[in-house]
């Protein structure tokens, strides 16, 4: 199944002096050595300076982990190759020479990188597999928020991300979402333009209140449960699959999802089994 669209982007730039205002934290490393650094963000953390957090990011807590990073992405996006939304969770690589950046960003933008999501959506889609094709642009009444726009309208960029659903749970449906490019919020974004937005999603759509019947109590109590316990929106980039900068290598790291969507997930597997 094919989705196209039927309506601005721009950005914003800070950049303050990291090493000054650097965080030392603990961060759950997943693999590193001399050329890259794969981690695990945990929910919550923006990736580099912006508007509201200037100190309290990854770059800043990136600077206390290694002297060693690349500055292609300039000086307040020390080794960042790809970004993550704040509450979405999940395996970033960075890069900690230029010559690793470069690989990875032109592994990324052939697609021989392949960053897969697991996500969990309101609704049961209309089919087991789809590609959403709808250029995403800045909203053009709400500039915090991204929303699908004709081509090229008010700088909208092409976006493209396969979706494929995973099991089927009453009103929520887990899917699988594998990113053909990279538009800012693009998964969350092209999820609520079909109709399916990303459970606990305050921007596009994924505060829901449940059935007020067609459910069973004692699971609706336990959905509401899970569903007020999850801290944001119900996404986690759980694989990243890449070759090695230097050596070739072809590298696949796989990181569970955090714990309260964990509970949503099995709370759901339960109430309403395959």
């Amino acid at each position: 199944m094919q989705f196209t669209p039927v309506a601005d982007g721009s950005a914003i730039a800070l950049a303050p002096n990291l090493h000054e205002s650097a965080v030392p934290a603990d961060l759950d490393i997943i693999y590193e050595d001399a050329h890259i650094l794969v981690i695990n963000k945990p929910r919550g953390l923006v990736v580099h300076p912006a508007p509201g957090h200037a100190h309290d990011t990854l770059a800043n807590i990136l600077v206390t982990l290694s002297d060693e990073l690349s500055e292609i992405g300039g000086e307040d996006r020390p080794g960042i190759v790809h970004r993550l939304d704040k509450d979405t969770t999940g395996l970033m690589v960075v890069a900690k020479t230029d010559d690793a950046h470069r690989s990875l960003q032109a592994q990324i933008q052939s697609r021989e990188a392949e960053r897969i999501y697991t996500g969990i959506v309101w609704g049961s889609p209309a089919f087991e597999t789809a590609t959403v094709r709808a250029s995403i642009g800045r909203h053009p009444r709400d500039r915090k928020r991204m929303a699908v726009l004709p081509d090229g309208s008010r700088g909208s960029r092409e976006a493209v991300t396969d979706l494929a659903v995973l099991g089927r749970h009453g009103p929520f449906a887990e899917v699988e979402a594998r990113l053909q490019t990279g538009r800012t919020h693009q998964i969350r974004v092209h999820c609520s333009y079909i109709g399916h937005p990303v459970v606990g999603d305050p921007v596009y759509g994924g505060i829901r209140k449940l059935p007020a019947d067609r459910m069973d109590p004692v699971c609706r109590d336990r959905i509401q449960t899970a569903l007020a316990a999850l801290g944001g929106q119900a996404l986690h980039a759980g694989r990243l699959a890449i070759r090695h900068p230097v050596t070739g290598e072809a590298m696949t790291f796989d990181a569970p999802p955090p714990p309260d969507m964990a509970l949503l997930r099995e709370t759901l597997r339960q109430c309403f089994p395959a």
